[in-house]
């Protein structure tokens, strides 16, 4: 089974739900730190939906909406399935799941509500090539999500100017980080932090804005354009 269309039931929104292990209340206890954030991106908006696609925008603001854009893909995935869970999920997993999906959409609220009326529209996304019948397709598509996610927020810490932005985005790539490990463990236990995510100094892979959008690209319709984005 696969959908492009994301059904999410009233349970699953934040304000209805009492996270278990990341709390959206307390996170949006940070919001007051990005309030000069929404005030910027709205006044520099280069959102416009154009023939480049949805502008990421420039700086702070557009690092956040790339954020926002990788959170709204997670959110989106994960919603689908818990919505449709795949043939023989356990109880466990269930909740493992549904906690996950939980993580996401406070994750992709936060960025929204952060950059205000400068944040980029809602995205569309393609799971076509995704097997939502299937734990094996579910699960592998969680770990390159997660692992994406990770080496997404690690590449991007170094294009933040501001302090603040920046611990938030460290305390978003740690929960990530938690995700990736407990997927990976579903998928074959003691995988966690494998060599493939984890090098010979004990760091994790970094992927700059480019990389992350060019993997993450078959899974969203809505064209993005990046070319705005900081380097260094």
């Amino acid at each position: 089974m696969s959908t492009n269309k994301l059904v999410e039931p009233a349970t699953a929104l934040p304000e209805a739900r009492e996270l278990s292990s990341f709390s959206r209340r307390k996170f949006l206890g940070y919001a007051g730190a990005l309030t000069s954030l929404a005030a910027i991106a709205t006044a520099c908006n280069k959102n416009d939906d154009d023939n480049d696609g949805v502008n990421l925008g420039s700086g702070d603001p557009g690092i956040l909406n790339y954020a926002y854009a990788l959170e709204q893909l997670e959110a989106a995935f994960y919603a689908q399935v818990v919505l449709t869970p795949y043939s023989g999920i356990t109880g466990p997993e269930t909740t493992y799941l549904t906690d996950i999906r939980d993580h996401e959409i406070a994750h992709r609220e936060f960025f929204k509500k952060a950059l205000g009326g400068g944040a980029i529209q809602a995205l569309e996304v393609n799971f076509s090539s995704i097997d939502f019948s299937s734990r094996a397709s579910v699960l592998g598509t969680a770990k390159a999500f997660e692992d994406l996610g990770v080496s997404a927020y690690n590449g991007a810490g170094k294009l933040i100017t501001s302090p603040d932005y920046l611990l938030l985005a460290g305390k978003i790539v740690s929960v990530e980080a938690r995700h990736a490990a407990l997927i990976r463990d579903l998928l074959s236990n003691g995988t966690f932090a494998d060599s493939t995510v984890i090098d010979a100094n004990g760091l994790d892979k970094s992927r700059t804005p480019a990389e992350v959008l060019a993997i993450a690209a078959p899974f969203i319709k809505t064209k993005l354009n990046a070319s705005n984005l900081p380097t260094s």
